[in-house]
């Protein structure tokens, strides 16, 4: 997989400077309405009870703000808030420090919470459910059980593949929110908003330009208004006009629909190679020299979304709008039994 690609929409390193793009308040946060006003009334009904909000999964698309909101949460009930991953929690004893350190009140944020160990999620019912660890001392028959008393705090856990939580686990959060794609609108007002930060001068035209090719991700939308004003800044004296978005962007091989270089290729090879499919993910993956598990979590999402792709029990078959799209020549439908098969001489006519 590229790592290097602008639109994909995991954590990147340069993405620290996401953090002064982000918003403080509720009230700031763009977008996901629904969970918005939902979290309003949880959020009110426990300072009004002045207790700790339960437990809540946010899940969605990587990029769509968890980490930020569960910040936004930890500032609109005043409380500190503690981000770790599921991969940096190996063992239950690195568990147990994080969670004795803890004060009332306070956040837990634990991103990709699905790839936390057996182990460690067993320690997690308990203090989920009881407030309270269960902490095993010595070996063989001298070992002994105690309790350890925590204080109410509230874990946040956020993951991009919900599928893969365990029933226990899952059972135990009190709200579960899935967080959505943004609208064009939404991502123009986040691009206005980071433009503003970022002291970058444009019009509404190109600043609504990069928002419109942004994968409907936040993250995307910040990173290429970076890179955007990196261009209007050698190229076109600073500021960022329609004219200049789309010239920036087409450096970057982003199309109208925000595609790169990598997805196109990846719909042609379907198209040329195999008559529009249907193309087994395995095969799809040797072809393209990518990993099959990566086609499927990275590449194949945003194309399912815009109807260029479809999964069939037979594999990934392109749609007559990738093609309209790609502006190659659809195969011809075998009238008996639909199946995708190439005409001869399709291409050269």
């Amino acid at each position: 997989m590229d790592e290097n690609r602008l639109i994909m929409s995991g954590y990147r390193a340069e993405d620290e400077v996401e953090q002064s793009l982000r918003p403080r308040t509720l009230r700031d946060f763009i977008g996901q309405e629904s969970v918005k006003e939902n979290l309003r009334i949880y959020l009110e009904a426990a300072l009004q009870r002045r207790d700790a909000l339960d437990h809540l999964l946010l899940y969605g698309p990587p990029g769509l703000g968890k980490t930020t909101l569960a910040s936004v949460i930890a500032a609109e009930m005043g409380q500190n808030i503690r981000i770790t991953s599921g991969p940096a929690i190996e063992r239950p004893g690195d568990l147990a420090s994080i969670l004795t350190n803890l004060t009332p009140g306070d956040l837990l944020f634990i991103d990709e919470i699905h790839r936390l160990s057996h182990s460690v999620e067993e320690v997690l019912y308990s203090a989920m459910e009881d407030y309270a660890l269960d902490i095993m001392i010595g070996k063989g028959p001298s070992a002994r059980s105690i309790r350890v008393d925590l204080p109410r705090f509230t874990l946040v856990g956020a993951t991009t593949r919900a599928g893969l939580l365990t029933a226990p686990l899952r059972d135990r959060f009190g709200i579960l929110f899935r967080l959505e794609l943004y609208t064009p609108e939404e991502l123009a007002q986040i691009v206005t908003n980071s433009a503003r930060v970022l002291g970058v001068s444009g019009d509404e035209e190109g600043l609504r330009e990069i928002a419109r090719r942004s994968r409907g991700t936040p993250r995307i939308a910040n990173r290429l208004l970076r890179r955007v004003r990196d261009f209007a800044q050698v190229r076109a004296e600073g500021s960022i006009t329609l004219d200049v978005a789309r010239e920036g962007l087409k450096l970057l091989a982003i199309d109208d629909l925000g595609l790169d270089r990598v997805d196109r290729a990846m719909l042609e090879t379907m198209m040329r190679k195999f008559g529009g499919g249907p193309v087994g993910l395995d095969t799809l993956a040797a072809t393209t020299g990518e990993d099959a598990t990566t086609i499927e979590d990275v590449y194949e999402p945003y194309l399912l979304q815009l109807g260029f792709l479809m999964r069939t029990p037979r594999g990934r078959v392109a749609t007559p709008s990738a093609y309209e799209h790609m502006k190659i020549k659809p195969p011809a439908r075998s009238a008996q039994d639909g199946q995708i098969r190439m005409t001869i001489g399709d291409e050269d006519e």
